[in-house]
């Protein structure tokens, strides 16, 4: 002030934490009378948790995560006296008591911060019941990094807390589907049947679980059954692809090369086939680490997909597409047809399929070249010829063998392929051509391939 006029400038009203840092200075038995002081007068739960924040982050070493990983768990411990211990161990069951039992009033990353100082401190069972209570109710808001706590204990095997990570997520389960029962699993819901308030929480959470195991996936230590019990706690409806969870099982079974084949079917049995992408089909088609069984479903239900796109293409509604039955050099230009230009051998413009889409002032056409789509066809009939003559040359089937050589039940799966045919000598195959040159003959072999 100068003369009765400010020269700083508008004065700036202070935030709602302007008292943090002054109560953070308080020892602890003044600050608890302080806190519940402030509390019996009607201070809002958020005030109070930022207050306990800032306190927490002052006195307690080892709260942020950098501080442990640049040290270790056990040498944070060990750079502290016993009594020094025993003091930040009090300290953290006092801050503990004293947060409000509100969802969402303290961040998720603090309080998995301090549910790794427990650890680390060995603090109470009470304590860490609550902070795994608190952060599992808002689990969605959790970081890959939060959630790998560190075992410390002595009698422990893995390398990191498997069991609390698995007590949060039961816990985000009770608090947030409750609907579907107290598991929060029902087969029969699906994503579009899940209320969208539960549906954006259970997706995150879905693939936070799938990174958090495909991280731990690698210990060795970890056992099967652990690795199952998490990722079948998952709704089924939460995961609208099972590439995440396929990642991990294969990490799992990779850093695990001793397991056996059921043992691996039974991993394999957490995905849905039906839910890979096609990235992750290729890749399961040629994982040589997956049993035969799965691998035959991942290449059924791929091939089964073709199909239906397929079948989509070339049989549209009718109320929306008419097939041009014309000349191969005419073609309709109304809107609401589709013109497959089947032309004669000279003609270049057989490879392609154009769409006219209807109700237009111009007409949209787009392209597809048929020939990615037989290259496609050619690759797994390739695949499922090379597995099916990997069967006969194993010698498993022993009974029941039709013409060609071929067990009744694999016939059975076979033709389900879509794959016609025995298995002969090689001298007594002939090389047949892929497909006919005219455009006719070509969609009739298309159509002979099932789709």
């Amino acid at each position: 002030m100068w003369n009765g006029i400010t020269t700083t400038g508008k004065p700036r009203s202070p935030g709602a934490g302007w008292w943090y840092r002054q109560a953070s200075s308080l020892r602890l038995p003044v600050y608890k009378r302080l806190i519940s002081e402030m509390r019996a007068r009607g201070m809002s739960p958020e005030g109070i948790a930022g207050s306990l924040t800032h306190y927490a982050r002052r006195h307690l070493s080892g709260l942020n995560r950098r501080d442990v990983v640049s040290g270790g768990a056990s040498d944070t411990a060990a750079a502290l006296s016993d009594d020094v211990v025993g003091e930040q161990r009090v300290l953290l069951e006092e801050i503990v008591a004293l947060l409000p039992a509100e969802k969402g009033v303290a961040a998720t990353r603090f309080l998995l911060g301090m549910l790794r100082t427990a650890t680390i401190l060995h603090a109470g069972p009470a304590c860490r019941d609550a902070l795994e209570t608190l952060a599992g109710e808002q689990l969605e808001e959790a970081t890959l990094e939060d959630l790998l706590i560190p075992n410390t204990g002595y009698s422990s095997e893995t390398l990191y807390d498997v069991d609390c990570v698995q007590r949060m997520l039961e816990q985000f389960l009770l608090s947030n589907t409750t609907a579907y029962g107290a598991d929060g699993r029902s087969p029969e819901i699906t994503a579009d049947e899940a209320p969208s308030g539960e549906l954006m929480p259970a997706s995150t959470v879905a693939r936070l679980v799938d990174g958090y195991l495909a991280e731990v996936g690698t210990d060795a230590s970890l056992k099967s059954t652990k690795f199952q019990q998490i990722a079948a706690l998952v709704p089924d409806y939460a995961r609208s692809l099972d590439d995440g969870l396929y990642r991990a099982i294969d990490i799992f079974i990779k850093a695990h090369p001793w397991l056996t084949e059921s043992e691996k079917e039974q991993l394999c049995r957490l995905m849905n086939c039906q839910k890979l992408s096609l990235e992750a089909c290729t890749h399961a088609a040629q994982n040589e680490r997956l049993p035969l069984r799965v691998v035959v479903q991942v290449l059924f239900f791929e091939q089964l997909r073709l199909r239906t796109t397929m079948t989509s293409w070339f049989f549209a509604n009718d109320n929306n597409a008419v097939v041009d039955q014309g000349s191969p050099s005419s073609r309709r230009k109304s809107g609401g047809e589709i013109d497959f230009a089947a032309g004669s051998e000279d003609n270049d413009d057989d490879d392609k399929v154009v769409v006219y889409t209807p109700g237009s002032s111009e007409q949209h056409a787009s392209a597809m070249s048929v020939e990615d789509i037989r290259q496609r066809v050619v690759e797994l009939e390739d695949e499922c010829s090379s597995m099916r003559q990997e069967m006969h040359r194993l010698g498993k089937p022993k009974a029941g063998i039709g013409g060609g050589g071929r067990p009744g039940a694999l016939g059975r799966l076979f033709r389900k392929l879509g794959i016609g045919g025995g298995v002969r000598p090689p001298s007594q195959q002939q090389q047949q051509p892929r497909l006919p040159s005219s455009g006719g003959e070509k969609r009739s072999r298309f159509l002979d391939l099932g789709c």
